[in-house]
């Protein structure tokens, strides 16, 4: 499947359906949603979507090896047309990274087929291995993805996928191929998530889950017809994203295939949650290299002072909606830990605490602050940073 194919596809179908909604307007509905979306009178809902986040970073005991910065962390604009229960669709930009996202459509199979056996997807989309990974950017208790997911979480692929949610499970699997829509990771992966829900009510959430998946990346040649064999590389910042990496396997190559496995759970009760998940990296390499292994987990527990609950939907969590008029306090804190060692390469093994605090001043307004205490080790050298972040972030 050719990226610019794909992208000119769903460029020209999302408006097409969109415009096939309905062409009278209800006034007081378009008030209503102004200035974001717009829900015509057969329930089709057109929208952009919005997410802003700035940042500042602020690093001390790092030997100088990590700059103060304050930036743009994310500036993401997107647009979506959607009927419940007949289909979705989405384009989302993001022009700080200038890095395309999920741009996908789904169909519900009971609208297409008549019989409910899931919802069917196709575009570029997050792989289903893990939990964190998949949760929105906009929705995370931390600024910043723990060691293990930013390290082996294989983030989006081009590809189909179906997933099939009952109240008390979730089945996820999908085949990807052609790489990404911003030009890198080729080749083909096939991967599969499963979580069984016992408790399933709002706030009151059990979650267990295991996911996998096996990836055979390509090569590439360039313009000067040199061919570049096939690579893999697992890396992860101090859970700070304006902060060079610490811990690096360096590039692997030529890789054969990349096994991914994790392990996941999640335990809300009223205010309290805790949340954690494990990790697993196989890389085979081709030629008489040895394989390469590496792991990591993290946990957390987070309590909402004010009283509400984590929200959780289709096998993950997103923001807390606050009822009172001065919005909703979280406070949260993470262990997490990262092994790059594998001999001969040492690519370093981190360990990081993390301390947070979230205000969700409305739906759209969240502002964060974390702690952090960094201990990281590569090839005999320490280095163990403290940093304070915080970030604004505006979502619609």
């Amino acid at each position: 499947m050719k990226k610019t194919t794909l992208m000119a596809a769903l460029m020209v179908a999302i408006p097409t359906m969109a415009s096939a909604g309905g062409s009278k307007a209800d006034t007081d509905n378009f008030t209503d949603n102004w200035p974001t979306h717009h829900v015509f009178d057969d329930g089709t809902d057109v929208g952009l979507a919005l997410k802003y986040q700035y940042d500042v970073d602020r690093f001390a005991n790092d030997d100088g090896r990590l700059a103060d910065a304050q930036t743009n962390r994310r500036k993401e604009l997107g647009f979506y047309v959607k009927k419940k229960d007949v289909y979705d669709a989405t384009v989302v930009y993001d022009f700080q990274a200038r890095t395309w996202l999920d741009t996908y459509l789904r169909v519900q199979s009971k609208a297409l087929l008549g019989k409910d056996v899931g919802a069917f997807r196709i575009g570029f989309s997050k792989t289903p291995v893990g939990f964190e990974g998949n949760t929105s950017t906009g929705a995370t208790t931390f600024l910043e993805a723990a060691l293990p997911t930013q390290a082996i979480y294989a983030n989006r692929r081009i590809g189909v996928d179906w997933a099939w949610e009952r109240p008390h499970y979730l089945v996820n699997a999908g085949y990807y191929t052609g790489g990404d829509l911003n030009g890198g990771s080729d080749g083909r992966m096939v991967a599969a998530r499963f979580a069984w829900v016992p408790h399933n009510q709002p706030g009151d959430v059990i979650h267990l889950g295991v996911s996998a998946s096996e990836e055979s990346p390509a090569g590439t040649t360039d313009g000067r017809d040199i061919y570049m064999p096939p690579t893999a590389r697992l890396r992860a910042n101090p859970e700070a994203g304006l902060a060079a990496r610490l811990v690096d396997s360096g590039n692997l190559a030529p890789t054969g295939h990349i096994d991914r496995a994790g392990l996941e759970g999640l335990w809300i009760r009223g205010p309290w949650s805790i949340q954690g998940e494990y990790l697993h990296a196989a890389v085979t390499l081709d030629g008489a290299r040895p394989n390469y292994d590496a792991s990591g987990y993290y946990a957390f527990a987070s309590w909402v002072v004010t009283g509400e609950s984590r929200p959780y939907s289709s096998g993950n969590v997103g923001n807390i909606k606050p009822k009172g008029p001065y919005g909703a306090l979280e406070l949260a804190i993470r262990y997490s830990e990262l092994d790059l060692d594998d001999s001969p390469i040492l690519g370093g093994h981190e360990r990081d605490w993390t301390l947070g605090a979230n205000w969700y001043i409305n739906r759209h307004l969240k502002l964060q602050v974390n702690y952090v205490h960094v201990q990281s080790d590569r090839r005999g050298l320490s280095v163990d940073p403290n940093v304070v972040e915080a970030r604004a972030q505006i979502q619609f």
